[in-house]
């Protein structure tokens, strides 16, 4: 498969208005399979002596090669640093490692010589650790993640599909929502394009629902349906919490 190729399997994996959950139906003339794509996810732990540069530099290292390998068996790599919101770090710590993380996986990607218009990048928020005395507003969450975004990720890079990371449904959708508001009033536009890919956040409410028996089976699908709809709309920036029906 050839470099354009790749770009234009990317480029629709976060074009399609639902974030990964849902690939867009457009076929791969090549081979006619459909858009193919793989991920590799990189854990980050915080606390006050984690994570240390070995563990960055091997965890980016592991991610760019993967990614490396997945292009030359022609398939999209979805490249996934996750630094955890486990503890009671602050905003600014989660910064801060995160954009560590990020500055290293991009020197490795380069170092690969992984083609960043054939990829996606799956980081995480900037998020105050689960358990820290100060939970910053969906407002200032939003503009800390796309300050370190603008920062690092290059141009290139068709899209980011954020993951949840055990953020709670309602507030993954807010905040995503929140950063479609700020860049639809922002100076220029940004240069990649953001999406989600959402695993807990949206199956978790759901699974909950469910609880393993039969009879919940259509309330659950519901909530699933429901958590997918309101972050379809934050891509818009549309939501609201209105919208939650509380």
């Amino acid at each position: 498969m050839n470099g354009q190729a790749l770009i234009d399997i990317a480029r629709t994996l976060v074009n399609s208005g639902r974030g990964l959950l849902a690939i867009d139906d457009r076929e791969n003339k090549e081979d006619g399979t459909g858009a193919r794509f793989a991920k590799w996810r990189a854990v980050i732990t915080i606390d006050d002596h984690r994570p240390s540069g070995g563990c960055i530099e091997a965890n980016a290292h592991a991610l760019a090669r993967y990614a490396a390998l997945c292009q030359e068996a022609g398939l999209v790599p979805v490249v996934e640093p996750e630094v955890l919101m486990d503890g009671d770090h602050t905003l600014e710590r989660c910064r801060d490692v995160t954009m560590l993380c990020l500055q290293m996986v991009f020197e490795q990607l380069r170092s690969q010589r992984v083609l960043l218009e054939g990829m996606i990048l799956k980081p995480d928020m900037v998020l105050p650790g689960l358990t820290c005395p100060h939970q910053e507003s969906v407002d200032e969450v939003a503009a800390a993640t796309i300050k370190y975004l603008l920062e690092l990720v290059p141009a290139a890079v068709p899209g980011i599909a954020f993951l949840s990371g055990g953020q709670s449904g309602e507030l993954a959708s807010a905040r995503l929502n929140a950063m479609h508001v700020k860049t639809r009033t922002a100076a220029s536009p940004l240069p990649w394009a953001l999406t989600f890919s959402f695993g807990r956040a949206i199956q978790q409410p759901a699974l909950g629902i469910w609880g393993g028996q039969i009879s919940h089976r259509s309330a659950a699908q519901q909530s699933l349906l429901h958590r997918a709809h309101c972050n379809r709309v934050a891509l818009r920036g549309e939501y609201t919490v209105e919208m939650e029906g509380r």
